[in-house]
This record gives C-alpha cells, sequence and structure tokens, in this order.
C-alpha cells in the first residue's frame, strides 16, 4: 500500500508540475519539433491508419516521405495508438500536451520504481520521480520539442527497474513481473521508438547495471542472464535500424564520423550545477556562449542535501549502488563529447541521463543514509555547497548577480525547512516539501525563458489552420524559406494562412513536397536545395524547371507535381514574369500578399496512370499505391520508363515474375530499362523496408530467446522456492554484510 500511496503521490506530482509550466506557458509543450515536425506526423500516420494503410512510404515526400526511416516509431504499439488518435483531435496543441503529460508520468514513475530497485524508501523515491521531469534540458527541450526522446527515455528508465529486479530478486513463478519478459518488453520499446539516443541510452546502461551488478554480488551469471534479455530485445527491435542502416549511403547521415566541436557541449563543472534555479550555463549553444534557459538544472535539493548524507556509511556498502554510479559518470563523460559520433550530436542531449542518475543516487542515498541528527555541522556544509553553486552560477552569468543571490536564499531557506520537518515531522512530511517546492521553481523558470529561436508559432486548432489556407488538390511543391518570415507574420493572417513548411501541410491533410526531415535524401536535397524543415533557396526555381537531359523533360515534370507555391519574399517579382510553358499563373484571393501560385494548364497529372516518362516502351496501367506501381508493357525494341518514385534503397523490379533490377535518373528517379522484345509483360516495381526479412528473423529470434530465458526463470523458480520480491531486491551479495545503518530524523 505504501508503493501505491507514493506512486500515486508521483503522478500528482507531475500532473502538479505539468500544469504549473502550462500557467507559465500554455505553449510549452507545443513548440519547434513537436509543432514543426511530431504532431503533424502523428495526424498523417493516423489518418494512413485509418484508411487501411501502413505508412512506410508516402511517395509525393519526396526527400522525407520514407517513413521506415524517419522518427515514426512505427513498430512501437504505444506510438501507433497515439498516431490512431491523433486525427480526431482539432487542438493538436491540446493533444501534444496531453501525450507528453502521459509519457512523462511512465518516465516519472520509472525513476519511481528504478530507486525502489535500488532499495530506496517511497518517499524519496517519489522526489525523485517528479524531479526528473521538472529538470532541467528534460523540461525545456525533451518535453517541449523532442517528443521521442521524451517517449524512448519513458521506456528505458522502466527497462532499467526491471533490469535491477531482474539481477536481484530470487525468481519466483508467481511473480513474472520480476522476469525477462518486463525487461524484454521496454527495452524493445525504447528500441522501437525510432530515435537512436534513447536505444543507445538503453545500452548503456544495459552495461552500467552488468557491470553494477558484477561488483555487488562478485557473481556473473544474474547479468549474463541480462545480457542474454537485452540481445534479445536488441534483435528484436533491429528492424527499426536497418532500413536506415542500409539507406544510410544517399541520405544527409550517410557521411557522418566521430569528430567534435564545441556546439552543445557541457564543461562538467556545468553539468554539475544542478540545484540553482536561476542558473544560465555558459557553452556554446543556439543563444551563444551563455544560455538563457536552466538546461543544466536537475533539482533544488540535489546538492544541497549530499550534506546530510552519512558518507562513511556509504563507504562500506559502496559496491550495491555501483551501477547507478556508472550509469551517472558515463553520461557525465559524454556530455563533454566529442561534439557528434556517428547520428549521435549535440553531447548535452544526454543530460537527461546525468540527472536521472544522480536523482536516483542521491534519493537511494537519503533514503538509507540521510542523516539530520547533527544538522548545525551538516548545516554548515550545506551551506558551502550551496555557496559553490552561487559562485558557479555567478562566473557563468555575472549579470544577473541579483537573481542568483535571490535563488540562493531561496535554496538555502528550503533546505532548513526540510531538514526541520525531517527532525520534527518525519521523512514523509520533508519529502512533500521538496516536491511542493518544484512547482513555483517550475513557474520560475518558464515565465523567465528566453523565447525559443526555433519556435514556428503554428496555430493550434487543425481546422482553423484548414479554413485559412487554400484547398489545394494533388501535389504542390513549396519554394521559399522560413527564415524569410519575420515573427510578426507567424500567424493565420500572414504567413501560416498561405505558406507550409516542416510537416504543417500534414494538419490540413494536403500533398506537398516539402516536410520535415532530420534524414534527407542527399541527392533530391541539391537538386532543389531544400532544407530538413522543407525551405529552399533561391535557386531551386529554375532548377525545378530545368531539363534533365537524358528524358528531355523538366524535373517538376518527372515528380509529376501539380502545383508549385512560391514565397513572395524570396521571388517579389516571379509572377509579373510569364509563366513556363504549360504553367499558368493562378489567383487566390487573400493571398496574394505572400504568395504567387503556379499550376498545370492541363490539370493534375499526379493521379494519372503510369510513369512519368516513357521512351520506346507502352503500358497499361494495372495498379498502383505508395509502395508498388503494377503496369504490363511492351517494347518492340527496348525502352525505358522513368517513374514519379525517389529511388530509396528497398526497390525491386520484376519482369514476369523474373528480376531486372532498375537504375536511376538524376541520381534520384527510378529508373527501369525494358528488354527487346518484351509483349505484354508483367512488371512490378515494388518497395519494401530494405532488410525487411532479416529483420523478421531476428525478431523471431530475439523472441525464442526470450522464451528460453522465461522457461529457465520459471525452472529455476521452482528449485529454489518462493522469495518476498521487495524484501528480495536488497538482499546484498554473499561477501557483503547487510546495512544497519538508521535513518536519523
Amino acid at each position: 500500500m505504501d508503493v501505491c500511496r507514493w506512486g500515486l503521490v508521483t503522478v500528482v506530482g507531475v500532473v502538479a508540475g505539468y500544469a504549473s509550466v502550462l500557467l507559465a506557458n500554455p505553449r510549452h509543450f507545443y513548440t519547434d519539433d513537436t509543432e514543426s515536425q511530431y504532431g503533424p506526423m502523428w495526424v498523417m500516420l493516423g489518418r494512413h491508419l485509418h484508411q487501411g494503410r501502413f505508412p512506410a512510404l508516402v511517395p509525393w515526400e519526396w526527400m522525407s516521405g520514407n517513413y521506415s526511416m524517419e522518427e515514426a516509431g512505427l513498430y512501437n504499439p504505444p506510438q501507433l495508438l497515439v498516431d490512431w488518435f491523433a486525427p480526431e483531435v482539432d487542438n493538436l496543441a491540446l493533444y501534444v500536451t496531453v501525450v507528453k503529460l502521459i509519457f512523462s508520468i511512465i518516465a516519472a514513475l520509472g525513476v519511481f520504481r528504478v530507486c525502489l530497485a535500488y532499495g530506496a524508501r517511497t518517499p524519496w523515491a517519489a522526489v525523485a520521480g517528479v524531479a526528473f521531469p521538472l529538470s532541467g534540458w528534460f523540461l525545456f527541450f525533451d518535453e517541449s520539442s523532442w517528443a521521442t526522446s521524451l517517449t524512448g527515455t519513458a521506456w528505458m528508465l522502466h527497462a532499467w527497474a526491471s533490469a535491477v529486479r531482474y539481477v536481484r530478486v530470487e525468481p519466483d513463478a508467481s511473480r513474472w513481473w520480476n522476469g525477462p519478459i518486463p525487461v524484454f518488453v521496454f527495452l524493445y520499446l525504447a528500441i522501437s521508438v525510432q530515435y537512436v539516443f534513447p536505444a543507445v541510452e538503453a545500452a548503456l546502461m544495459i552495461v552500467a547495471v552488468v557491470v553494477g551488478e558484477v561488483v555487488y554480488r562478485r557473481a556473473w551469471g544474474p547479468s549474463l542472464r541480462l545480457l542474454a534479455v537485452a540481445a534479445c530485445a536488441g534483435l528484436a527491435g533491429l528492424e527499426t535500424y536497418l532500413p536506415g542502416m542500409l539507406s544510410s549511403s544517399v541520405t544527409w547521415r550517410g557521411n557522418e564520423r566521430v569528430l567534435n566541436d564545441d556546439f552543445l557541449n557541457v564543461g562538467w563543472s556545468e553539468s554539475l550545477n544542478a540545484s540553482l534555479p536561476s542558473t544560465v550555463p555558459a557553452f556554446t549553444g543556439w543563444w551563444g556562449y551563455v544560455q538563457p534557459i536552466p538546461m543544466v538544472y536537475i533539482a533544488w535539493f540535489l546538492i544541497p542535501l549530499l550534506a546530510f548524507i552519512d558518507w562513511a556509511a556509504v563507504r562500506r556498502s559502496w559496491r550495491e549502488f555501483a551501477g547507478a554510479a556508472l550509469f551517472a559518470l558515463m553520461f557525465l563523460m559524454w556530455t563533454a563529447g566529442p561534439g557528434r559520433i556517428g547520428p549521435l550530436r549535440w553531447p548535452a542531449r544526454v543530460l537527461p541521463m546525468l540527472a536521472v542518475g544522480l536523482l536516483v543516487l542521491v534519493c537511494v542515498l537519503l533514503s538509507r543514509y540521510g542523516s539530520f541528527a547533527d544538522w548545525r555541522r551538516r548545516g554548515i556544509a550545506a551551506a558551502v555547497l550551496i555557496g559553490l553553486l552561487f559562485v558557479r552560477s555567478f562566473s557563468a552569468a555575472p549579470h544577473l548577480v541579483l537573481r542568483h543571490l535571490g535563488a540562493v536564499v531561496v535554496v538555502a531557506v528550503l533546505t532548513a525547512a526540510l531538514v526541520w520537518l525531517a527532525r520534527t515531522r518525519g521523512v514523509a512530511a520533508a519529502c512533500v516539501l521538496a516536491i511542493a517546492a518544484m512547482f513555483p521553481i517550475a513557474y520560475y523558470q518558464v515565465t523567465t525563458q528566453a523565447p525559443t529561436p526555433l519556435s514556428y508559432h503554428f496555430p493550434q486548432r487543425r481546422s482553423d489552420m484548414r479554413a485559412a489556407f487554400p484547398h489545394f488538390y494533388g501535389v504542390t511543391l513549396q519554394l521559399g524559406d522560413r527564415a524569410l518570415v519575420p515573427p510578426a507574420e507567424q500567424n493565420l493572417d500572414r504567413a501560416w494562412g498561405s505558406l507550409a513548411f516542416g510537416n504543417y501541410a500534414k494538419n490540413m491533410g494536403l500533398q506537398y513536397v516539402n516536410a520535415y526531415t532530420p534524414i534527407g535524401y542527399r541527392k533530391f536535397s541539391k537538386l532543389l536545395c531544400m532544407g530538413w524543415d522543407g525551405s529552399t533557396c533561391p535557386a531551386a526555381f529554375g532548377a525545378a524547371f530545368s531539363v534533365e537531359p537524358s528524358t528531355g523533360r523538366t524535373y517538376i515534370d518527372l515528380m509529376k507535381v501539380d502545383r508549385v507555391v512560391l514565397q513572395r519574399a524570396q521571388y517579389p517579382d516571379i509572377g509579373n514574369h510569364p509563366a513556363p510553358p504549360g504553367w499558368k499563373w493562378v489567383g487566390y484571393p487573400g493571398h496574394e500578399r505572400d504568395i504567387w501560385v503556379l499550376e498545370r494548364e492541363g490539370g493534375p497529372i499526379s493521379t494519372s496512370a503510369g510513369p512519368a516518362d516513357a521512351q520506346g516502351v507502352t503500358f497499361t496501367q494495372v495498379g498502383r499505391d505508395s509502395v508498388s506501381s503494377h503496369l504490363r508493357v511492351d517494347s518492340a525494341e527496348g525502352g525505358r520508363l522513368v517513374f514519379a518514385r525517389l529511388a530509396w534503397p528497398g526497390y525491386r523490379v520484376t519482369l514476369d515474375g523474373h528480376d531486372i533490377g532498375f537504375g536511376t535518373v538524376a541520381n534520384t528517379f527510378v529508373a527501369v530499362d525494358i528488354p527487346p522484345g518484351t509483349r505484354d509483360a508483367d512488371l512490378i516495381v515494388a518497395w519494401r523496408p530494405p532488410g525487411w526479412k532479416i529483420g523478421i528473423a531476428t525478431a523471431l529470434a530475439g523472441l525464442l530467446g526470450l522464451g528460453l530465458l522465461q522457461w529457465s526463470h520459471r525452472r529455476d523458480s521452482r528449485r529454489g522456492g518462493r522469495i518476498d520480491a521487495d524484501t528480495a531486491v536488497n538482499k546484498l551479495g554473499p561477501e557483503t554484510e547487510p546495512s544497519t545503518t538508521p535513518v536519523l530524523v
């Protein structure tokens, strides 16, 4: 019951923390990548699911339509559930905020479980659980913008807790949740969000637990079993990353390597400045050298309460916490660089892992070795620690000296109040204060944060977007640059009533070539100088209407685009010139201030049958969907078909069942050579995520391995008898004496 009670406190604490943040900024959880990438992508994916299509490939999104590689979570059941409901909610800001709240609760309960797994008392476990979603980087980036980092972290934390319980709790057939299945499931969910950071962080977490348990128990058996479970989960999740690995050569990511730069590299002294709410760290980021957001803040109590831990007792049983300490140490090392390790860039992104590692360590130690009796001597030590926090924060941002001094007073008063409550009312009351103080601090930090330079300020309701935007049919290519949209015009009355950057068009169900992508098809990007948010350079217009030499057709024709929207800020006078051959200028009343619009004179061609170009081949379209084209073809002398499809790895071309391969035009378009003498032959151009058969095989192998591990777990439980799981969590290794140090209050 105590676990349930404080687990509920954790949930209520997260909800209260969200309420505090929303009071300060109602759009905090709907900004940057959430509004431009994830939210609209969920809507689009959900729409495809409702129509009975698995949206692995969306051909008209030329550079970003390969969702087997994007951060879509196509093999993650909870994410598919999020996608399913997204089209049903008009207020996208409300929807993403609720989704993030749910995953923040999952993350907080994960921290709560990790603390319990290492032997923490439930009140302190709740403190750590509530504190983590309100820690600096996690609150201001992962929760506000990078949704897949939030969801992946949430599942990884539960994998951590389940991993510790699996290696520490004696097998019990009646309690399957202490066996290999939860570890496997949570690891798979962390991997399959389709964002590489949680997957790598989960792998490092397993390493930390494995090494920590060997140090603690001085035996390899439990750790080897955990490694086996992790390997099975990795095999099951391989399908998530195989397409990206096998397609990287054609993307922006194909030439990434290990290198170092100073962008978002966090010095160790900065990353440990964790308890002053006013801290603004000094390292190179989007705002220059001094960041106006408390990125390295963790929790107000974390550093001061180090003075109230009996460190002599900790030294006697340090092996028990070796895994958690190694976890924190690994990520402390990572925060300082290298700046890029393949696709892993910006070391500051792992600050939440450092935060959770330190929260777990400190709250576990406070639970088991907290000492508030000798409060005078320890109070002096706490004052020194708070003074060091001030010195470090002042050094980073001396112009905020008054704000830092105010934060010092607040932290000192709160520390004194917590110690008094622990001595007079007990640990539970002190923990309630620790939690309650987090909410006004979060409110203060959000109200004083600098504006996010990456925010798009998109509207919140999709119905408002549809009402303001032109009703474009067919496939649209937009040529423009988001950098040319000033903040004053980032609203429905101006830019967002006519222009679509990022995934904005998905909110309205429009088919735009432009979309948000962190992956990018390199050659196509170069062809139209198109960036990650769909912006293009002024030369894109000439490139789009230039002629591809081998076909004699323009690139815009080969793409089968029906409309070109041009941003007036980038092309101020182009509408006063004659339209290209076969095109016409079309006016859309109410939108002339921001865009010029070109449309085909003969009507849309995106829905027309067949390929974009046929030379020496006659054909009849039999069928077509997002991943395949089926034609009946004839060619007496031989010829070539060019399809309006980006040549992603994974295409297979068969003629009457025989694989004939394919080539490319302009390193971009799928091109198929038809041999001479072909008569009434079946041509099928079909795409599957590369490596999908290998992925299925490894997933089956992973499930088979899990079955064997579960069978072994049940067999061992019958041999070893029953044991209380919560008691067994704190069971020490054979060569370690149990700690008898009381928690002094």
